[in-house]
């Protein structure tokens, strides 16, 4: 459904006519822009926006579809610009991803949104508090997005900061390193982190490619070249953001890896142990054995202390190996 259809002439919102063909023109017209903004459209509410803007079929079908990763791509009338804003659940400590579509072209701006966890209603309050940003055209639409969506990937990034200081303290503190859950936790923080990666990691080249850095030194169609600045401050964020996230990854693994060295330590302490226990049961179950053996010639059978004496040397050769397993850390 559209959620917002408004013209900008001097950076200054006018509320668009229904028709959206009218609102197009109008806006042409007055050397502004029309920004339309939908949320999760039927192939039908979409058709309408397609046909009166000239979107491209194949941008028209993956801003329908969804699941796209992010990207930049230029038609003959318009470019094509998807963003994966990051969700963050603090009740569940849990990543996920919403998708946002932007199409740029003369005239006109259409943002195309599917998720619940990325409203763009702040966005577009704030482009409105600043006319002279948004008197830039489309681009400022593009700008503002990707400003907003890579400054909550910094939030995100902090937060995930937060969890992994907790899951660390957990793996070596003397109780919770061998927890059976432990190593669900850890999986499914490295799930997280993946999940968080194949959001940012494929904005890098388009952002690049907006801000005209490295190989991408031509301008890019329907963007004012006078915004590259502006975009150059969103990849540097964005490398920050990239930076962040690849450091979690190498710790989630080091910790990963950590777990599981603990884990086998505890089990040869354990086997350790057992060991040694076994071979203070094997003296006496060695000694019974042979006096269970019902020998004729065994002369200490018929003296008065034998039984005595049997106890006091089992007792005796116990007492000594427990210091001894004990000394050496055994037990």
């Amino acid at each position: 459904m559209i959620v917002d259809c408004a013209i900008y002439r001097d950076g200054r919102r006018a509320d668009g006519p229904e028709d959206l063909s009218d609102a197009l023109g109008e806006a042409r017209a007055a050397g502004g822009f029309v920004w339309i903004g939908l949320y999760e459209p039927t192939e039908g509410e979409f058709d309408l926006v397609s046909q009166e803007f000239g979107l491209h079929p194949l941008a028209v079908e993956d801003a329908l579809k969804a699941h796209q990763r992010p990207k930049l791509e230029v038609y003959e009338d318009s470019l094509f610009a998807v963003l994966k804003p990051v969700v963050y659940e603090p009740d569940s400590d849990a990543v996920s991803t919403d998708e946002l579509m932007i199409f740029l072209g003369d005239g006109f701006a259409v943002v195309v949104r599917h998720g619940e966890g990325s409203p763009l209603k702040a966005v577009r309050r704030r482009l409105e508090e600043e006319p002279e940003l948004l008197g830039k055209g489309p681009t400022s639409v593009l700008y503002a997005i990707a400003d907003a969506t890579v400054d909550h990937y910094l939030d995100v990034a902090v937060e995930l900061q937060n969890d992994l200081e907790e899951l660390e303290a957990e793996v070596f503190s003397p109780a919770g390193g061998g927890s059976r859950h432990t190593a669900s936790r850890i999986y499914t923080f490295k799930r997280q982190i993946l999940e968080f990666r194949r959001a940012t990691v494929p904005l890098a080249p388009p952002l690049a490619r907006l801000a005209g850095t490295g190989a991408f030194g031509a301008g890019v169609p329907f963007v004012d070249d006078r915004a590259r600045p502006f975009f150059r401050d969103v990849s540097d964020h964005l490398t920050r953001v990239n930076e962040s996230v690849e450091g979690l990854d190498r710790l989630v693994s080091d910790i990963l890896s950590a777990h599981l060295a603990q884990m086998s330590v505890r089990q040869n302490d354990d086997m350790r142990k057992i060991s040694a226990w076994a071979a203070m049961a094997a003296v006496p179950t060695m000694v019974a054995g042979v006096y269970g053996m019902n020998f004729d010639h065994m002369p200490e059978l018929h003296w008065v202390w034998s039984y005595p004496a049997v106890i006091v040397l089992l007792a005796a050769l116990e007492v000594l190996l427990f210091r001894l397993f004990k000394r050496r850390g055994w037990l």
